[in-house]
């Protein structure tokens, strides 16, 4: 691929709005949950933020973020490049959890390897924005 391809290619990925963000989003919205996007006066600009629960969602594409799935890979060609680019996201990443945590902020990365399990998603993503005591209250066990 010719470097004008290739850059053209990369102008074309976006950082918001790309679909594993809308695929979580739709499930959160149809969970009965609401949420405000990428505030920018938050750390990392969070895909979704849930001010009253004071918790926050990114959404991170594995290559971008450099998952250990095997969506996460490395590319073969300009590797220092990408080396240093997926490193400074990775630190960025850290960068702005950390920060959010600082304040007070509960901070949940959702893969965009996860999304193959809807169920599961859904129930991890119940577990991170209701505490645990609205959480048993919501869903009594059965007791003998």
């Amino acid at each position: 691929m010719k470097p004008e391809e290739r850059s053209a290619l990369m102008a074309r990925i976006r950082s918001k709005n790309t679909k594993p963000e809308m695929t979580v989003r739709r499930l959160i919205f149809a969970m009965g949950y609401r949420y405000r996007l990428h505030k920018r006066e938050l750390p990392g600009k969070p895909d979704l933020v849930f001010p009253g629960r004071k918790r926050v969602i990114f959404v991170h594409g594995c290559f971008w973020h450099a998952h250990s799935c095997k969506r996460g890979f490395k590319p073969k060609t300009n590797v220092e490049f990408w080396t240093k680019k997926l490193q400074a996201n990775q630190l960025r990443d850290e960068r702005a959890v950390s920060e959010l945590r600082g304040a007070g902020w509960e901070c949940l990365t959702i893969w965009e390897c996860e999304l193959h399990d809807m169920e599961r998603l859904g129930e991890r993503i119940q577990e991170f924005l209701e505490p645990a005591s609205r959480r048993e209250a919501s869903f009594p066990t059965m007791k003998s």
